[in-house]
């Protein structure tokens, strides 16, 4: 598949740059095609996504106490991972991929919409509408309700079951659409890459790219190398003793770019070397491999927010603060999402009628930071594992 890419990539320059109107008007159509593909399957996967992840709380009510602090620390470190990121695209500013024509011209005269207004557009007042206005925010706030509301049924009564089971085929289904769009990915790369040569070809400064490229790596090492140490070392654990036991892990998650299939070498590595018992090990590892999404948490932020001001969008503090609340449960919502926080990312995107067309270009970069943000990820996982632990070493648990 990144033979595939790189070839999409390597065409889309060239009829973007040298190819013909026709050529162009076809990029422009399979271009607008898979728009319309992201935002079809974009809200839908994330609230169900939710909801199943949500709902599945109440099977865990066996190791409540290691759930409980599970949860805490994963979205602890991915609140930590989105406001870091948040406080990095501050701090880095990357500068607009400036068009000929700047969109930010057509918000000018837009009424200001006051903070409690905003407030008062995220409470939805009718179930459907925020799936057909693509109102993030609302979608994320009934999905966390439907979800938690579905756990809070008696535990394994047919109600509950029949939930589970229906938002679970959903997801399946999605999943399954998600694959078929994933085959095909590659000509929408091939249309995105046309697209954006073209504007560029017309007078586009890309100078600000490197500087979001150096604000996502930034986040990823900043939340690596210093907070989630630092994290360790105030609840008992020795990070640097951690690593090492972590390390056969951690290097299997840099090559392979999936948490899950590093799976099996982080649960060996955490019970064999790093001494997590068993009960806790094989309880929190799986479930963190599902919901503890630092990266994805600190990409989606700093991504949809840049594309955003791209696109004319003002960015303002307030706008931050509510995307670290969307960019964690969107992370905890991206399980088994096919291309993980890169796909979910444009379809969020895509969702909101912002133009996906730098996704094109960043994917290139992305096949190094999707590195990172697995190595990350794992080790954020191994962290809470750690914790979790460390919290319950008085208790006895027994493994499942």
């Amino acid at each position: 598949m990144a033979i595939l890419y790189g070839i999409a990539i390597l065409i889309g320059a060239v009829n973007g740059w040298y190819g013909t109107p026709e050529t162009h008007a076809a990029a422009d159509f399979t271009s607008a095609v898979f728009i319309k593909l992201f935002k079809f399957v974009s809200i839908p996967i994330i609230a169900v996504s939710i909801i199943t992840t949500l709902a599945g709380i109440s099977k865990s009510s066996g190791s409540g106490r290691i759930f409980r602090h599970t949860i805490f620390y994963t979205l602890f470190t991915t609140i930590l991972a989105a406001t870091i990121a948040a406080v990095l695209f501050v701090v880095f500013a990357p500068a607009n991929v400036a068009l000929p024509d700047s969109p930010s011209a057509a918000l000018a005269g837009m009424p200001q919409q006051t903070y409690w207004d905003f407030v008062t557009s995220v409470i939805p007042d009718n179930i459907l509408a925020p799936f057909l206005s693509a109102n993030v925010l609302s979608v994320l706030l009934i999905a966390a309700a439907v979800g938690i509301a579905i756990a809070k049924l008696p535990v394994d009564s047919r109600e509950q079951e029949v939930l589970i089971a229906f938002f679970s085929g959903v997801q399946k289904v999605l999943f399954t659409i998600v694959s078929w769009v994933i085959k095909i990915l590659p000509i929408g790369i091939f249309a995105f890459i046309s697209v954006f040569f073209t504007e560029m070809k017309s007078g586009v400064e890309i100078g600000g790219l490197g500087t979001y490229f150096a604000t996502v790596l930034t986040a990823n090492f900043t939340q690596m190398l210093i907070v989630i140490p630092l994290v360790l070392l105030a609840r008992g654990v020795n990070p640097l003793r951690l690593a090492g036991a972590m390390s056969q892990a951690l290097t299997v998650a840099f090559f392979s770019k999936s948490s899950a299939g590093t799976l099996p070498v982080t649960m060996s590595c955490a019970e064999e070397k790093a001494k997590i018992r068993p009960a806790v090990a094989r309880f929190v590892l799986p479930i963190c491999t599902t919901i503890n999404m630092n990266a994805c948490a600190a990409f989606i932020l700093i991504t949809t927010v840049y594309l955003m001001q791209n696109h004319g969008i003002m960015i303002t503090t307030g706008t931050l603060v509510t995307w670290i609340f969307i960019a964690t449960l969107a992370a905890v919502g991206n399980a088994g999402v096919p291309m993980g926080c890169f796909f979910l990312t444009m379809s969020l995107l895509a969702g909101m009628n912002v133009p996906v067309h730098l996704m094109g270009v960043i994917l290139p970069v992305y096949a190094v930071i999707d590195m990172i943000e697995t190595l990350l990820n794992v080790w954020s996982d191994s962290a809470v594992a750690a914790m979790v632990d460390n919290d319950l070493k008085d208790e006895k648990l027994e493994a499942a």
